[in-house]
């Protein structure tokens, strides 16, 4: 038996309220990361994806980034990279913009709370690539 409405938001804000966020936030993080960026940055993440010998640039491996970063997880830089929209892109970049691509999903599901899903889903999938530092 499925729950939904009311009695669904209810356990869906506790589970949120007893820590569940950051197991929720993983779960979907990796299934956006398996669906938007393993196809180029591979599955385990080290930029050996499919499509990456196709790339004129080669993806980058997304485990050291906390080391790169003096063991600090640049989490800012991260949501800005993935989201694309703010900011200059760098010059040759093939990564896709994800904030515009997850938007126009969205608008098309759901209206105008479009851009509030597009934000979600990259924030889930920056606490995703956060999870999986080495």
């Amino acid at each position: 038996m499925t729950r939904s409405g009311p009695l669904a938001t209810l356990a869906v804000a506790i589970a949120l309220a007893l820590g569940g966020a950051a197991a929720l936030a993983d779960s979907a993080g990796e299934e956006e990361y398996r669906v938007a960026c393993a196809g180029c940055h591979g599955e385990s993440a080290m930029g050996d994806g499919p499509l990456a010998g196709l790339l004129n640039i080669s993806p980058p491996s997304l485990v050291g980034l906390s080391q790169a970063n003096e063991g600090s997880f640049p989490f800012e830089a991260v949501l800005s990279t993935i989201d694309g929209r703010d900011g200059v892109r760098a010059h040759g970049s093939q990564m896709p913009v994800w904030g515009e691509r997850f938007q126009a999903s969205a608008t098309s599901q759901r209206g105008e709370t479009a851009d509030m899903v597009a934000r979600g889903r990259i924030l889930s999938l920056v606490y995703y690539l956060q999870s999986i530092q080495e």
